[in-house]
């Protein structure tokens, strides 16, 4: 990272110089620091292509479409096979924040020999990967505060649907096989609807079901759990639990009702199925002298999540 220069009106040289070494420390440590309870950009291939200074991502979903049948030596009326894409456009939005200090702060922490917090940068940092990870998952076009965004859970372009069972899994007392019924419906959905092309590699679910089919048994007979049988009969499956899942408002289904549900996500993890856009990642700014105090911009830049394949992602609501 280049070194800073602070046009400071009320610091001295020995104090700016302070200052510029210290932001510099403070930046570092702020992009070294995780979040890893933040999960969308762990679960969600994440592209950059777009760069910086796009407006807005043209994509398309595409579907297959064709078939073959036997002809006769000189049929010219072959079927045709093709590949269909719908084309969306998303808008970029900048997310935006700052922080500062003041002058005396700066002055008592070059008397004290002591180092500037990070923790004012940590926070700004954090609040970022906050509002990534709430777009990632919760934007819906009908909500004024995404600007348009889409994420995850409201995406028109997945597959949703209620679980076989008709259970819900802990309230509504599921027994073992109903549990395992509705996670082998949701990998296998994506499969069916493509005759075979669609393979889940991700089922992702509410943490309190997670922990659910953690603990409770097959059946009575049994010491392996049911997340141990599923584990074993999938064994390309990542399973996971995220508290994005939980208690979902309102149901993806109906991105303009109310109350709540537990979600099942069934998808491929693949940057060709779907991408979180995030054109430019969170980047701070030189520190700027506002009256007694300089304050570091922060910026980032996000298009939502883009689904380029609608059948290969299933959402399972109620369990």
């Amino acid at each position: 990272m280049k070194p800073e220069i602070i046009h400071a009106t009320n610091l001295d040289a020995n104090e700016s110089a302070f200052f510029s070494q210290e932001l510099r420390h403070v930046k570092s440590r702020t992009y070294d620091v995780l979040y890893p309870e933040f999960t969308a950009v762990r679960l969600i291939p994440v592209s950059t292509e777009a760069g910086p200074g796009a407006e807005s991502i043209t994509y398309r979903s595409f579907d297959r479409v064709g078939l073959m049948k036997i002809i006769s030596n000189y049929a010219d009326d072959l079927p045709r096979s093709d590949v269909k894409g719908k084309e969306f456009t998303t808008p970029v939005r900048s997310l935006g924040g700052s922080y500062g200090y003041s002058i005396q702060e700066i002055r008592a922490a070059m008397k004290a020999g002591r180092p500037l917090s990070a923790m004012k940068a940590s926070a700004v940092r954090q609040a970022n990967e906050y509002e990534v990870n709430r777009i990632a998952y919760f934007a819906r076009t009908n909500k004024e505060d995404f600007a348009g965004l889409q994420g995850l859970l409201y995406n028109p372009n997945t597959t949703k649907g209620d679980r076989p069972s008709g259970k819900i899994w802990i309230s509504g007392n599921a027994t073992a096989d109903e549990i395992v019924k509705d996670v082998n419906y949701a990998i296998n959905t994506p499969r069916a609807l493509s005759l075979g092309v669609e393979r889940v590699d991700t089922c992702l679910m509410g943490i309190d079901n997670f922990s659910h089919i953690s603990s409770m048994l097959r059946s009575s007979n049994s010491d392996t759990t049911i997340l141990e049988f599923l584990r074993r009969v999938h064994p390309g499956v990542l399973f996971d639990g995220i508290p994005e899942l939980s208690a979902v408002t309102p149901k993806p289904s109906a991105p303009t009702g109310s109350g709540t549900t537990n979600v099942l996500i069934a998808y491929r993890r693949s940057p060709d199925k779907l991408t979180l856009e995030i054109p430019q990642m969170f980047e701070q700014f030189p520190a700027q002298e506002r009256g007694l105090e300089y304050v570091v911009p922060c910026h980032s830049r996000i298009g939502g999540v883009l689904i380029y394949y609608p059948i290969s992602i299933y959402v399972m609501e109620g369990v």
